[in-house]
């Protein structure tokens, strides 16, 4: 056998491990992990929105109460584990493409690839976590300040952050759309879902896609605002982002809209894990 056809055997049994059963459960386990999230995540804005201004509204904030309940470590271990399939899928998605017809466009490769290395990221911050090498960290507030300010002191930084904002905005928005759109159908196997769950996964799908667009969209809208300013402090995290729906006209009323949006998402993220062409 020569060179070029053991090279092409060994991309074939690569593809075939990426599509493998194990790697399929590695991506059901992530999405179910981002789902406890973002479940988490919507329930402590609800309490925020009800006048519980103790609460955390971000990640660190959900793995801090997750540790403080019964059997704790033991949901962390399986969290970081979840975020660790997450970021191993994504990794297979960015070298041999995803599902759907446009898998293998090297725009898609790339966004795989920063989801991996962001949810590797996340991972090793639980799992650490959860073995009692460290604690959950800064807020995602305080990173959020920090990386603006280093951008910021670098040349030409107002321009960095003010082009970063505005994609983040463009991203929200175009998130919103598509789950107004439900273009989310196309990552479901629909021939497998009673009436009832489409139904259900079409409610979680579109009004929790909507409201996480719509706090990505504002994140990028303050980080705008930090780079016109010079003033690191105006950007925010997702819980000052949250936060600030309180303070406009509407008052607590649409915080507690866009919360219950984002705890849909987490379940749409159970969904996906269900029903996920993946």
């Amino acid at each position: 056998m020569n060179t070029s056809a053991m090279t092409r055997g060994g991309r074939t049994r690569a593809r075939r491990a990426a599509r493998s059963p194990v790697m399929r459960g590695a991506a059901r386990a992530g999405l179910t992990a981002c789902g406890v999230i973002y479940l988490l995540v919507g329930l402590l804005a609800l309490r925020i929105a009800f006048g519980d201004r103790r609460e955390q509204a971000d990640r660190s904030g959900a793995v801090d109460r997750i540790a403080h309940e019964p059997f704790g470590a033991v949901l962390l271990w399986a969290l970081g584990t979840g975020f660790a399939g997450m970021a191993l899928w994504r990794l297979s998605e960015s070298v041999f493409g995803s599902v759907g017809p446009d898998g293998r466009k090297a725009t898609q490769r790339l966004s795989a690839l920063v989801r991996s290395v962001f949810y590797g990221c996340v991972a090793y911050s639980v799992l650490s976590f959860a073995a009692g090498y460290g604690d959950q960290g800064r807020s995602s507030d305080q990173q959020s300040r920090d990386v603006t300010a280093g951008l910021l002191g670098m040349p030409a930084g107002q321009w960095i952050v003010g082009a970063a904002g505005i994609g983040i905005v463009v991203a929200g928005v175009w998130a919103g759309v598509q789950a107004v759109r439900r273009d989310f159908h196309a990552e479901l196997r629909l021939g497998e879902m009673s009436p009832g769950a489409r139904r259900l996964v079409d409610f979680t799908g579109v009004g929790g896609g909507a409201a996480r667009g719509l706090v990505l969209a504002a994140a990028g809208g303050f980080a705008v605002r930090a780079a016109l300013d010079y003033r690191p402090d105006r950007a925010k995290g997702l819980d000052d982002t949250l936060r600030s729906f309180a303070g406009t006209p509407f008052g607590p009323w649409l915080l507690a809209l866009v919360a219950a949006g984002l705890a849909l998402f987490g379940l749409f993220s159970f969904a996906l894990a269900r029903w996920g062409r993946v």
